[in-house]
């Protein structure tokens, strides 16, 4: 027979929210109430014919329930034994007896009283699809209990035995499942075929997560197992190498331990793992364990995830810069500025820069301020003379003995990612057919690509993007363009007298004191004395050779001290001489007379600027052009160029046009043995072609540099600061330049301005008019009339002085 449902009218009875459960038909379940209003609802339906309303909640975290925070199907069960719990709960024990409908809540107060509809079955014949769907349920849950072993052989005997569809579903519901929704479906099908339908679906869904759990708590189980199989292995290994002395398993657990407390990336985290499982796994004085540990431990040893705070105070930064650096002010404002805008921007990435200028002048030593005044670690990597590639990338590990980088190893050393790396000499590198070390600093020095740099040793990416690269270069013409271009050049410049004389003073003289052991001011140098230490036994950019100096003066004043037994000594021209000897430098005293086809050049070199006496001689020859002083081609095509337009122009200058087919040109440049080349010394040389054709003498107080072309346009040159402090340690009065470099005017200081009159030239007949004595006497009008104009243009406000 099958059961139908049957509705009948609408009954008033007490409600009963049930949180976490709910009730079927034909079940009987006890549980306690605690909320008042169901004690009063309990109270009530005892007192009346002992049935309630009993229906779960939605949600069991609500404390007073309304019509909306019920189910709409719960179950009408008889009040069967009421036991009174210490307190104010009460432990009921109820029978369900049928379904029924919540239509409405008439009363909340004292508790909730509903109208419900109840539900009663009624029995009609059996169908073949009913039976199947009963045989299908029992099959179903057969398997489940099967598939979970959360069923006990007694729950499924006794609901193998029912064969009331009705009772089967609710038996089911009631007993096995778990979730809340599930069996809420049940209980609100009113049709058994809905219902047996909707409990098969569930079943058929349950045994399926069952079967992916028995799936994964056996894959755990056997993980689990795994592991206490290698433990216990690994256990038996030490323990026989403890008995055979062997450290190797020890160490292994010591890798384990840091590889686990390294915030390591996820590469480098599997390599480790890769290479301590392959080296536990070698035979105890296997060659290749020590290999593999190294290569571990050099992993490990890196700081991953390890900086220094900045420290971004910027007054600070400024007088820690000031403290051991006289000038370089440059390179100061570019560390201030980056501080700045690292505060405002805190994971900026490092800058890279190169401070370019001669030996000396403390581009090594500006770095280590800078290291100190940011507050971070500082690593130096000398690169003069460096041709191997490995030398930065480091060994593949397929070699004996190979190692990583220096850049690796540098950063191991330093302790954190982002320190002051300086690569000193950088312009020194070379290559050879062990490769081309400049292309490996491409990827180091390039802010876009060394936040993942592999090296050959480790062949992980390593973060590089937080150093701040520095380096150093006496000539940046020697660095390939390529990583030239991701370079931030910075030119440090020479000194000049007065900014050597201060250095002196204020850092030399008291580092020497200190560190021969001295008493400070025990040694007294006076200005006079010490600017001839500076001038007389001193010839170069920087203070390197002036320090030594000052040393050498120190060392002997501490002789005397203790010769004569005096606590100071004052270092006078006589004691400066017995001390150091002769001066070994003297100025080389410029022509008291002027000379015809003599003129003062300037040059600039590594070790800044140098006055250039270039000289002209005209002999009976057949016309040869003979150039001597080591001249380099560039300076031997200026010579040709400036004979060019001094031929071109010869009838203005009173030279006979068929003169230079009987004579020959000698231009030499004195210090023959120092090669000399570049295209400044084209007025030079051009002024010494005319005064020697001429005979006109040139004025040995001016001295001048340009390119010159064969129109006679003087072009712009490079090194003018340079150019012109050797001017200014020479006496020179007057200086003629480029009309184009006027704008570097800036970085000249204000006392070398001062005694030197520059004056901006822009074509040959200016420098002529300025550095001859006298104009040639057959000169033709034209050329006197723009002779003039020159000479004016000149005079007033195109000359530069200091103020």
């Amino acid at each position: 027979m099958q059961n139908t449902m049957r509705k009948e009218e609408l009954t008033r009875i007490p409600v009963l929210p049930l949180r976490g459960m709910m009730v079927f038909p034909h079940m009987v379940l006890h549980f306690d109430v605690g909320r008042a209003k169901s004690v009063a609802a309990l109270e009530k339906a005892m007192v009346d014919d002992q049935y309630v309303f009993l229906v779960a909640q939605k949600d069991a975290e609500v404390d007073e329930p309304q019509m909306d925070d019920l189910c709409t199907v719960g179950t009408v069960a008889h009040i069967k034994q009421v036991l009174n719990l210490p307190g104010d709960s009460i432990r009921v024990l109820v029978e369900g007896k049928h379904r029924a409908i919540l239509q409405s809540i008439v009363e909340e107060e004292p508790f909730l009283i509903a109208d419900v509809q109840p539900v009663h079955e009624e029995t009609v014949r059996e169908s073949a699809e009913l039976k199947a769907l009963v045989r299908t349920t029992h099959e179903f849950f057969e398997e489940y209990c099967t598939a979970s072993m959360r069923v006990s052989q007694e729950t499924l005997r006794s609901v193998m035995d029912v064969d009331k569809p009705d009772q089967l579903a609710d038996i089911i519901a009631a007993n096995v499942l778990t979730k809340l929704e599930d069996r809420q479906s049940i209980l609100e099908n009113l049709k058994v075929k809905d219902r047996l339908e909707v409990l098969c679906g569930i079943l058929l869904r349950e045994t399926e997560l069952a079967d992916v759990e028995k799936q994964v708590q056996a894959r755990i189980k056997k993980q689990i197992e795994k592991n206490q199989k290698d433990y216990y292995l690994r256990e038996q290994i030490k323990a026989i190498q403890t008995e055979l002395g062997d450290k190797d398993g020890t160490d292994i657990e010591d890798l384990l331990d840091r590889l686990q407390n390294t915030p390591l990336n996820d590469e480098a985290r599997e390599k480790c793992e890769k290479e301590l499982e392959r080296l536990s796994r070698m035979a105890p004085g296997t060659p290749e364990i020590g290999v593999s540990r190294t290569y571990v431990e050099w992993i490990l040893d890196l700081p991953w995830g390890k900086t220094t705070a900045d420290n971004l105070d910027l007054k600070r930064a400024r007088r820690v810069l000031e403290e051991d650096h006289y000038g370089l002010e440059k390179v100061k404002e570019r560390i201030v500025e980056y501080l700045a805008v690292l505060r405002m921007k805190k994971d900026m990435k490092g800058p890279i820069l190169c401070f370019a200028g001669p030996p000396g002048v403390g581009k090594t030593s500006i770095v280590r301020a800078i290291a100190k005044a940011v507050g971070r670690e500082f690593v130096q990597m000398s690169l003069g003379g460096v041709r191997d590639e490995a030398e930065i990338r480091g060994h593949r590990r397929t070699y004996v003995g190979a190692i990583p980088g220096r850049i690796i190893n540098g950063i191991k050393q330093a302790g954190t990612m982002n320190p002051v790396f300086l690569f000193d000499e950088i312009d020194k590198m070379s290559s050879d057919f062990r490769g081309d070390p400049a292309s490996a600093m491409l990827e180091v020095l390039d802010a876009e690509q060394n936040d993942a740099f592999r090296d050959h040793y480790l062949e992980l990416p390593f973060d590089l993007s937080r150093v701040m690269f520095i380096t150093t270069a006496n000539n940046i013409e020697t660095i390939p363009p390529a990583l030239l271009d991701r370079l931030e050049i910075i030119e440090v410049p020479s000194y000049t007298e007065e900014e050597k004389m201060k250095i002196a003073r204020r850092h030399l003289l008291p580092k020497q004191i200190k560190q021969h052991g001295l008493p400070q001011r025990s040694v007294k140098i006076s200005e006079r004395v010490l600017r001839t230490v500076v001038d007389g036994y001193t010839r170069e950019a920087g203070v390197r050779e002036l320090e030594r100096t000052l040393a050498q003066i120190v060392r002997k004043a501490t002789v005397e001290m203790f010769d004569d037994k005096v606590s100071e000594v004052n270092v006078t021209m006589e004691k400066l001489r017995s001390y150091i000897g002769a001066v070994k430098y003297t100025r080389e005293a410029l022509e008291k007379q002027n000379l015809v086809g003599v003129v003062n050049g300037l040059a600039y070199t590594t070790v800044g600027g140098v006055l250039l006496s270039i000289e002209c001689s005209v002999m009976q020859g057949t016309g040869t052009l003979q150039l001597t002083g080591k001249l380099g081609d560039v300076m031997q095509e200026s010579a040709k160029a400036a004979l060019s337009w001094v031929r071109a122009h010869c009838e203005p200058w009173g030279i006979s046009a068929d003169f230079f087919k009987q004579h020959d040109i000698h231009i030499h440049v004195p210090e023959g043995a120092v090669p000399k080349d570049g295209p400044s010394a084209g007025v030079t040389m051009t002024t010494a072609l005319t005064s020697a054709l001429t005979s006109i003498p040139v004025q040995q107080s001016v001295a001048m540099t340009g390119e010159v072309t064969l129109r006679g346009r003087v072009l712009p040159i490079g090194g003018l600061k340079e150019k012109l402090m050797a001017a200014y340690r020479a006496g020179i009065k007057t200086v003629l330049i480029p009309k184009e470099n006027v704008k570097d005017l800036e970085d000249i200081p204000a006392n070398v301005l001062a005694r030197v009159q520059v004056l901006p030239v822009s074509n040959v007949s200016e420098v002529l008019k300025i550095a001859l004595v006298s104009e040639p006497p057959m000169i033709n009008e034209p050329m006197i009339s723009a002779l003039q104009i020159a000479a004016s243009t000149t005079q007033g406000t195109n000359v530069y002085r200091g103020s």
